[in-house]
């Protein structure tokens, strides 16, 4: 059959489609048309090349295209795409495997999934069945995904207007050293005071039916908030006194990303349960829940259902084990905190020429820079953070801000692992412009 050589619907033509026939799924959609995408950039039908910040929806970390993936996907896609879901291939157990070859017992069972959502879903129902019990506690700043139980442990947003959510969630202070709410006497943020009166609050509300505590290592959504060192170990004291599993998100964290494979390595911390997503399949639907074997085997003898469409499929198993591939031969975990360092810098740099950077925080290729209108009041400014977004992608970087009642706007900074220091360079110099640009104008 011929190709088409039918033109492409003008750009006109596009938006009236686009704004006839899509649902509207959050905010506003960005004004371009995607054409492309490469490495570190993308480029719209309009020729422009923009610089790409956040990974796609933060999990990119190899880059747009990167040609191990794509001959991983047109080498798989010939042979064997997608299974009746309780057949296994070796591109499953092979990812199975070597998954639990990166973590610290006992983390060695996993379940392949598509998002994260879905395998914060799955984890949730998992500690639910094991433990007999299902309150489940959050980080009051919380993102998990948007399906039941995870939309039910998400606290940033996409709550109200929804009706009752699952019976039993409870949410926590998130232990924000830029601003405290427990104070020390010498201001800075008393977490351990602050984590003693939350369990407090959770003990009194509680039914006695505490199943987990759900939360990520460094919130990202809720603003690249991450926990003062000791707080995960005092967290999983708390579970244990109560007999709560420790689920640990690592969406956007897990899989080189903060400098390490794991965040929660630097805390010395083992989760009951791991969810991974984002990250493992580098942009395509992948997703895992890692745990140990006796929690398994106890989900297992009391029934564990979670039948999925794409359950263990052998496509993006293979390109998961593609992306431990090219993160082991590269070195990304060495990468990421190298370039960290680099653009950790640069920000500072960007923080010492503009009042309006009340602070720089995150890990790894993770960073986050919050904007204030005053740094002594640390008051907040909706319209200068989407002033400085607008014009970041104006001048041809995609940058992604956070805006959550009771913090600046905070852009969060996830560019891919594979990125050079002269595309860090690039970025920094455009934001460095974009915020010059925006203050001009207070």
């Amino acid at each position: 059959m011929a190709a088409s050589t039918t033109a492409p619907p003008s750009t006109e033509t596009f938006w009236t489609d686009a704004e006839r026939h899509l649902v509207r799924y959050g905010g506003e959609f960005t004004r371009e048309i995607i054409d492309r995408a490469a490495g570190s950039f993308l480029f719209t039908a309009d020729g422009r090349k923009i610089l790409d910040f956040t990974s796609g929806q933060m999990s990119a970390i190899l880059g747009h295209s990167h040609p191990a993936i794509v001959a991983t996907v047109q080498r798989q896609v010939a042979t064997l795409d997608h299974l009746y879901s309780g057949m296994l291939s070796r591109p499953v157990v092979d990812l199975a495997r070597r998954l639990a070859d990166t973590l610290p017992a006992p983390l060695e069972k996993a379940l392949l999934l598509t998002t994260g959502a879905e395998s914060n879903e799955a984890a949730i129902r998992m500690a639910k069945l094991v433990t007999g019990r299902h309150e489940i506690v959050s980080f009051a700043r919380s993102w998990h995904g948007m399906t039941q139980a995870a939309a039910s442990a998400t606290y940033s947003a996409g709550r109200k207007g929804y009706g009752p959510a699952a019976p039993g969630n409870f949410a926590i202070p998130v232990p924000n050293v830029y601003r405290p709410d427990f104070t020390a006497a010498d201001g800075s943020l008393d977490w351990r005071r602050q984590l003693d009166f939350a369990f407090d609050l959770i003990d009194a509300q509680s039914t006695g039916s505490l199943a987990a505590c759900l939360v990520e290592p460094i919130l990202s959504s809720g603003g690249i908030i991450e926990p003062p060192a000791g707080y995960f170990a005092a967290l999983r004291d708390k579970c244990r006194e109560r007999g709560m599993l420790l689920i640990l998100d690592e969406a956007q964290t897990g899989l080189c990303r903060t400098g390490t494979w794991y965040a929660f390595e630097r805390d010395g911390v083992v989760p009951d349960i791991l969810t991974l997503s984002k990250t493992l399949g580098a942009g395509l639907p992948l997703a895992a829940v890692v745990t140990s074997a006796e929690i398994e085997q106890e989900a297992y003898e009391r029934g564990f259902l979670f039948f999925t469409t794409h359950v263990a499929d052998p496509l993006v198993a293979a390109v998961g084990n593609t992306v431990l591939d090219v993160l082991t031969g590269d070195r990304l975990d060495e990468r990421a905190r190298s370039l960290g360092a680099f653009l950790r810098q640069g920000l500072s740099d960007i923080a010492g020429r503009h009042e309006v950077v009340g602070d720089i925080r995150g890990r790894g290729l993770l960073a986050g820079l919050e904007l204030v209108v005053d740094r002594e009041t640390k008051q907040s400014s909706d319209e200068l953070g989407a002033r400085i977004t607008r014009r970041c992608l104006q001048l041809g970087l995609h940058m992604n801000i956070v805006q959550l009642p009771g913090m600046g706007g905070v852009f969060r900074i996830a560019p891919p692992l594979t990125a050079t220091e002269d595309e860090l360079e690039l970025g920094l110099t455009i934001l460095d412009e974009a915020i010059g640009n925006a203050c001009a104008v207070l």
